[in-house]
This record gives structure tokens, sequence and C-alpha cells, in this order.
């Protein structure tokens, strides 16, 4: 209880203080967790659109087989996005690996199975005459999806806010294919990772306090958003 009594002041002290290190971490681990969330989003949405109003033999079967994703370790996917940009890997004459990039791709390939599958639950659970009417009136097939699209936007907005999550809390995929570099790819995840093993508990928990802070900071803005 002392510990973390502690941790809570250090937290407070690194805050007050703007202490420079925090702050290029803090940054690092936002602007990778929203730009895979904003690219994962401009994949997944169209994507999902697609497999929603089409329909295709083994339809349910692709839907399942992207839900049996949700849940899939990342240290899997970090192995994964390793292999592929590893040195000896077909992609690794890119030299990404041990990069903020490939931290983004990586999770871009972590959150799209849970954006992708959900924003199909979310258009599948318009009621079809919304479509059907768009149609009847004239709307083009775009213009008909777009219809449901925009019907079924609170849920997407959840679907988003949920990837997000997923994002800015993971750490096997960040430490196998950033390398937790100090001022350059470690994020939040990593640091606590990292001050854990140094046995530094009580700066660990400043960091761990600093992540959800920022967690239920930025879902709360976004749920506000999607209320309005």
């Amino acid at each position: 209880m002392i510990a973390i009594w502690q941790g809570f002041l250090k937290a407070l002290q690194l805050i007050v203080t703007l202490n420079p290190e925090v702050l290029q971490i803090t940054g690092l681990t936002l602007a990778i967790s929203f730009s895979s969330t904003i690219i994962a989003t401009l994949i997944c949405l169209p994507l999902g659109s697609l497999i929603n109003f089409n329909s295709f033999h083994g339809k349910r079967t692709l839907i399942n087989f992207i839900q049996t994703f949700y849940s899939v370790p990342t240290v899997a996917v970090g192995l994964l996005v390793f292999l592929i940009f590893s040195r000896a890997g077909p992609l690794g004459f890119l030299e990404l690996l041990f990069t903020p990039t490939i931290m983004v791709i990586g999770q871009v390939i972590l959150i799209s199975p849970i954006i992708l599958g959900l924003t199909v639950s979310a258009l599948s659970g318009v009621d079809k005459i919304a479509y059907e009417t768009a149609v009847a009136m004239g709307a083009s097939q775009f213009q008909a999806a777009t219809t449901v699209i925009v019907e079924a936007r609170f849920a997407i907005y959840s679907t988003v806010i949920l990837g997000f999550g997923r994002a800015i809390s993971e750490v096997g995929l960040a430490l196998m294919v950033g390398g937790n570099i100090r001022g350059y790819t470690r994020v939040m995840t990593t640091a606590i990772s990292l001050e854990t093993s140094k046995g530094d508990i009580v700066l660990s928990i400043a960091l761990g306090i600093i992540l959800i802070s920022l967690a239920l900071i930025i879902n709360f803005s976004l749920n506000r958003l999607q209320q309005r």
C-alpha cells in the first residue's frame, strides 16, 4: 500500500515537473496508438462494408475466422512481424525493425481483426429496411451503404475506441519489434516493464498511473464525442 501511495506521489511529481523523458514517452505512445487506430479504421471500415453488404459463399466462415483473432496474443503478432521484417525476412530490406514505423504496422495488424469484426457486427445490426429504403428511393449501392454506416455510427465509434484501447495497452509486440530503445521506441508499457524488471516499483506504479489516466481521459473524451 505504501508503494502504491509513493507511486501516486511520483506520478504527480513527474506530471507537475513536466519530466522530459516522460513527456517524450507519452507523446510517442499516443502517436503510435492514434496512428495505428486511424490506419486500421481506414482499412477495416470499407472492408467491413464489403463483407456486410455482399453475399458470397463462405461469408459466415470468414466472419468466424476474423472473430477468432479478437484475442490473439500480442507476442504472436510480434513474432510474425519480426520474422517478416527481420534481415532474413522477405521485407527485411526495408530496415524497419526497431523503429516506430514497425510498431505502428504491428499494432495495425493486432487491432484490425477487432475493428473489422465489430464493424461487420455493427452494420449487420442495422435494420435492413434502411438499406432497402435508400435503394428504393434511387440511391446507389455506395450511397445506401453510407446511409447504413451513418445509422451504425455510434457502434462504430465504440469499435474504434476498443481498438485504440487494445493498441495503447499492448506490450509484447512493442518489446519484440520496437526494442524498447530509450528516446526512440520506448513507450509507456515497455517503460513500465523495464522499470519493474529493474526493481524500481515506485516508478513503475507512477508510469502505470499515468498510462491509465491517459487511457481514461482519451476514452472519456471519445465517449463524450460519441454522445454528442
